[in-house]
């Protein structure tokens, strides 16, 4: 199967160098792609897009930086499950990725795989802007777009998914005009009329997108509002020179204008100030700043203003001063807003981290059991609480907290790494092999998942239960392989 490297140069290169020329994950050029065949009838079945979808996932991981974030990640997905209960989508099946990018991009996979890039929170100034831009890419599943457009484009020239997979992630990465350019160009002959579908495919998109943001109490007004700020970003992007007639988006006035008037047939209801939007705003800067002074810096300076939320700041000015090795500032910062809500989840952690900083893990531990015998099963509070019992020596215990939780949580490709990590502690090398693989799995690196199976295998011996728990996983991967190579 070729790779993306050999569809450029046959394709679309000469149009995709201009496009590429911003900060986009490293080496998209060498990005590949699963050939997963075509679907038995013209119109692809719920079920296959679904395995689509993840195949897309463990690739996409293997090759774009993701955000390690169980704060964030927790955030956003209920966010997006909101949604999505108040959408037209049938298939409730949904996969959340976050990008680790400073680009305004958020993009949504056949099958329920929908990646958010960080830097679109630096943007959205609100939750329901954010929510705005979900809603949309949710509208993009529910109307199964990714089929349709593949049965109109098999209509006009005989279809190469595989190019159009090359698209996808092209716009995961360096955005949604360099993968509308990709896979414009790999259907030249049809180009036009392709572009025409795309666009009715967007106007579906904010006209539906809209009616799930009413439905789910949220302003309509946001999403007029955040054309206009992603329209006013563009028009200072240098890389953004994708002529109009390839923009998959195309963030003109006429747009804006469609959705305010789509807006005016609802009545606006003012919302408060979400301030667990803020808080994972503020992680947000804190992920993309390029050293913890920088964002020592912004943060001071947005207090020193007038913040949407001076108590955001602060927290982010929290996570700054401990990230830069100066926790007793940052434990005074946190004493300043902690006692307007003593439960708040990321106030809890925030002071865990800070007894880390100060070489005092036991201390974390306590705080960390404690809250998490009020809240089993929190993501976020276990998986801090496993870092800090692996710093306080601890191995053991974090490595079952870890197991527990990976049965509530085994799509998550950073607990597999902790909880090998924490095996490798504990001494158990069969169950870090084993951890590995999973890791491996999630992220689309199946020769590795193999050796490292490979070699639990041998170190097992003996004990035929966890031999064929082993041999079982050997021949899922082998499905996997499969499943994205044949």
């Amino acid at each position: 199967m070729p790779t993306i490297l050999r569809f450029l140069r046959q394709c679309c290169l000469p149009l995709l160098l201009v496009t590429l020329l911003t900060p986009v994950a490293a080496s998209n050029e060498e990005l590949k792609l699963p050939n997963l065949g075509e679907a038995s009838t013209s119109l692809y079945s719920a079920e296959y897009e679904y395995n689509l979808g993840r195949s897309w996932l463990r690739i996409f991981r293997s090759q774009a930086p993701t955000v390690d974030d169980p704060l964030m990640f927790s955030y956003l997905e209920n966010l997006i499950f909101d949604l999505v209960s108040h959408s037209q989508l049938q298939d409730r099946r949904i996969d959340l990725v976050v990008v680790d990018n400073p680009n305004i991009n958020a993009f949504a996979v056949p099958g329920g795989v929908i990646g958010v890039h960080n830097g679109l929170l630096l943007y959205a100034q609100t939750e329901d802007e954010l929510a705005t831009v979900l809603a949309h890419e949710i509208a993009h599943l529910s109307q199964r777009h990714f089929s349709r457009r593949v049965e109109f484009q098999r209509n006009q020239t005989p279809i190469n998914l595989a190019a159009m997979l090359t698209g996808l992630v092209l716009m995961a990465t360096a955005g949604g005009d360099a993968g509308m350019a990709a896979l414009s160009a790999a259907q030249a002959a049809a180009q036009d009329s392709a572009l025409r579908y795309s666009r009715s495919n967007e106007a579906e998109a904010d006209r539906v997108g809209m009616q799930t943001m009413v439905a789910a109490g949220r302003d309509p007004y946001a999403a007029p509002a955040m054309f206009e700020r992603m329209m006013q970003a563009s028009r200072y992007s240098s890389g953004n020179r994708i002529p109009e007639f390839l923009r998959t988006h195309p963030l003109s006035e006429n747009r804006v204008a469609d959705t305010r008037n789509r807006a005016a047939q609802y009545p606006k209801t003012p919302r408060p100030v979400s301030l667990d939007y803020q808080l994972m705003r503020a992680r947000a800067v804190m992920q993309l700043a390029d050293t913890p002074e920088q964002a020592i810096q912004r943060f001071r300076g947005e207090l020193e203003g007038n913040p949407r939320s001076a108590e955001a700041a602060t927290y982010g000015l929290v996570l700054a001063l401990t990230a830069g090795g100066r926790a007793d500032e940052a434990s005074l910062e946190l004493d300043g807003i902690w006692g307007k809500n003593r439960d708040r989840l990321e106030y809890i952690i925030a002071d865990a981290e800070i007894d880390l900083a100060r070489g005092n893990p036991e201390a974390a531990v306590e705080k960390l059991k404690q809250r998490l015998a009020l809240s089993p099963g929190n993501h976020p509070l276990t998986m801090a609480y496993a870092n800090a019992l692996m710093q306080n020596q601890q191995s053991h215990i974090a490595e079952q907290v870890l197991v527990e939780q990976s049965r509530r949580q085994a799509n998550d490709p950073a607990l597999w790494y902790l909880l090998a990590e924490v095996q490798g502690l504990s001494g158990n090398i069969v169950g870090l092999h084993q951890s590995r693989a999973e890791y491996f799995i999630l992220n689309g690196i199946l020769t590795q998942a193999e050796k490292q199976l490979n070699y639990a295998l041998k170190l097992v011996r003996n004990d035929y239960h966890t031999s064929a728990t082993i041999n079982q996983r050997l021949r899922d991967v082998a499905q996997m392989r499969q499943q994205m190579e044949s």
